[in-house]
């Protein structure tokens, strides 16, 4: 079995690869609000795209905050090509200024991105994304999604993320 420090290798050189530079930049008078884990289901990836439900928990940076749930799916347009377990993907969400007020539900909207992967019997992917209330956060790669499965996928991510609260 791949370890995990191979895996977060191998999404680092596949989304130097892919993507090349492009990340979101974070702003140096951004915070970090939390970090939101979410479990894609597995499916099939066919050639121009691929939809795959998810479940999410938030867990804010403070302590004294309760997690939240959320759900929504994940969407990529392009190269997606092959058959994948379900996969989970941890982001750290960055709010645009340290004097930002979160509120329950304000990770709910739409984010767009880059997305790369690649597995076979283990691999690892990458998914920066922008998007929430207002275009507002940002959702950095803290752990590489791990994977099982055989699947190549390179292109535009789209996650609509709905509160389960609301």
């Amino acid at each position: 079995m791949i370890g995990k420090t191979k895996i977060t290798a191998a999404a680092a050189l596949l989304a130097t690869v892919a993507i090349g530079a492009t990340t979101v930049p974070a702003k140096a008078d951004s915070v970090e609000l939390g970090l939101l884990e979410c479990v894609v289901e597995g499916g099939t990836g066919f050639i121009f795209g691929s939809s795959k439900d998810l479940s999410c928990e938030y867990t804010p940076a403070n302590q004294n905050a309760a997690t939240e749930a959320y759900f929504g799916v994940i969407n990529k347009f392009g190269v997606d090509v092959g058959v994948t377990g379900a996969t989970v993907i941890e982001w750290v969400v960055l709010a645009p200024t340290t004097d930002y007020e979160y509120t329950i539900g304000s990770l709910a909207g739409d984010y767009r991105g880059v997305s790369a992967e690649a597995s076979a019997a283990a691999g690892a992917g990458v998914n920066v994304l922008v998007g929430g209330s207002d275009d507002t956060f940002s959702l950095q790669p803290v752990s590489v999604q791990a994977q099982e499965g055989v699947n190549v996928a390179v292109g535009i991510a789209e996650l609509q993320l709905r509160s389960a609260a609301n």
